[in-house]
């Protein structure tokens, strides 16, 4: 019998298996998909959960692989708006870091192979989980042939949509927003360097990050769904809203998205434990989600380490772990509504009225000060 089975294997599951692994507990990653997606959805990994990545000993890696976005610049109407600057942050990360999501696999994911081989494993479904007390029944598929694998815990990083969380009977009801993105990377020729640029125009904000490579990402908010994005249409609307010219012709990453939150009535039931996106999604906008789960892994596995390694009642820590990480996914949900609202289409004059406010705003040094620390999540 294993002591943790985690299921899903994306960077929350990942390093939530590393750590595991590092405490000594004998854990394995279960992923339904045989290879590792190359789309890169989340790029921002914020300073509190680069410090918790130094406790797997990937931190180094990832930063020699992404860009340091130190300042944020906010334009409208081809005009400054003001800038916000990450240097006065607390701590020698006194930036967000951008690294494709797919590279942050990749890191983990090897990380994990050699330190540990064979604790992932590729091509495993979970289609069921029966807690019975002592232990957990995972039933397994691999190749339409059915499997039980018993265990002392299970924990839940199969995503916004997870199985577990429903056999462990805990709800998540969905909240919807009235926002949807049509997102892509491309050849980076706006020679804004490592900053990024929010455009905040009247038809709605236009987003834009450095990548790695020479490539940016571009985010633009749409009125509604598009089930077939293009990059030629997505490079018109970026000009169209910010006089950037774009080449489709270079685009390596295409997406579009529809907005939504959950926050689980529950992190813990019995011995399933839900992390990540399993436990709170938050939207995408402001790249908080990862992270998020990130910082749940660092908080939780010493907590399992002492229940199944030293034996100890954890009741108490448990629920602590419980209480605090609601705590802060919900702090990011409300911090993701203001960005999205932020975002939305305004009149001309009203949106010059706001961009002027914001813009006095931030030059104020508190202000500042506490808009920094926002984005940043600290």
């Amino acid at each position: 019998m294993r002591d943790v089975v985690v299921v899903g294997a994306g960077p929350v599951g990942l390093y939530t298996a590393l750590l595991l692994r590092q405490a000594g507990l004998d854990a394995v990653v279960l992923e339904r998909r045989t290879e590792r997606s190359s789309h890169s959805r989340a790029i921002g990994i914020h300073p509190p959960a680069l410090r918790a990545l130094e406790a797997g000993g990937i931190a180094d890696e990832l930063r020699s692989r992404g860009v340091r976005i130190r300042d944020g610049i906010a334009r409208s109407g081809g005009r400054h708006v003001g800038t916000v600057s990450f240097a006065a942050l607390p701590g020698a990360e006194q930036y967000v870091l951008a690294v494709p999501q797919a590279v942050t696999e990749e890191i983990l994911e090897r990380r994990l192979e050699e330190d540990f081989p064979g604790t992932l494993r590729r091509g495993v479904a979970v289609v069921a989980a029966h807690d019975s007390g002592d232990r957990v029944r995972t039933v397994t598929r691999v190749r339409g042939e059915d499997a039980v694998l018993e265990t002392r815990l299970v924990i839940a990083a199969d995503g916004a949509r997870s199985s577990l969380r429903g056999d462990a009977g805990i709800r998540a009801p969905a909240r919807k927003y009235p926002d949807c993105y049509v997102m892509g990377d491309f050849e980076d020729t706006t020679g804004d360097g490592d900053d990024a640029v929010l455009y905040l125009e009247d038809g709605g904000i236009v987003e834009s990050f450095p990548l790695p490579a020479g490539i940016r990402r571009w985010v633009v908010r749409v009125g509604c769904p598009v089930e077939r994005p293009t990059a030629e249409a997505l490079t018109q609307l970026i000009r169209k809203r910010t006089g950037v010219d774009v080449d489709p012709g270079t685009n390596s990453m295409l997406s579009a998205f529809e907005v939504q939150s959950r926050l689980a009535e529950r992190f813990v039931a019995g011995r399933t434990v839900l992390v990540g996106d399993a436990a709170h999604e938050v939207s995408p906008i402001g790249g908080q989600g990862m992270n998020l789960g990130w910082l749940d892994a660092v908080r939780l596995v010493p907590i399992i380490t002492a229940s199944l390694r030293d034996g100890q009642d954890v009741g108490a820590r448990l629920a602590a772990y419980e209480k605090e990480r609601r705590a802060q996914a919900t702090l990011a949900r409300r911090k993701a509504h203001i960005n999205m609202a932020l975002g939305r289409p305004l009149p001309t004059p009203l949106m010059r009225l706001r961009n002027g406010i914001l813009g006095a705003l931030i030059r104020n040094d508190t202000v500042h000060a506490g808009v920094a620390r926002a984005f940043t999540m600290q």
